[in-house]
């Protein structure tokens, strides 16, 4: 058994859209209409053939609720892990992404925290 798909609940699919491809650089793999939302899938360019990240419409009354709180409270939604944390923070402050943790050493691994701009915090890892 393994991860083939996950989601995060954004407030904007078109602005998510928007963010992780120019922003962050996944690759757009299925962008099809689902009734008045669509079914947005993106993928890693290392992995196009990998787990799919799906841009869920943050509709539900729970999903909004779920997903304010998080913020509110500082918890990332999802983890991203990279192989150079300097690097990628360096690329995506030049692309305009803010974040609200810079890479800070932790034991043997180094984490950062973006904001999504869709209602997320994202963390990044170095192992």
């Amino acid at each position: 058994m393994k991860i083939i798909v996950t989601s995060i609940f954004v407030d904007d699919q078109d602005k998510a859209l928007k963010f992780y491809t120019n922003k962050l650089g996944f690759v757009k793999k299925h962008d099809v209409p689902a009734g008045e939302y669509r079914w947005i899938a993106l993928v890693s360019p290392e992995e196009e053939d990998g787990t799919e990240l799906i841009l869920e419409p943050n509709d539900h009354p729970a999903a909004r609720d779920y997903q304010k709180k998080l913020f509110a409270d500082g918890i990332p939604v999802t983890m991203f892990g990279v192989t150079d944390i300097h690097k990628e923070y360096k690329r995506l402050m030049e692309n305009g992404v803010q974040f609200t943790m810079k890479p800070t050493d932790m034991d043997n691994i180094t984490i950062a925290v973006f904001n999504d701009t869709c209602g997320n915090l994202i963390q990044l890892i170095q192992q």
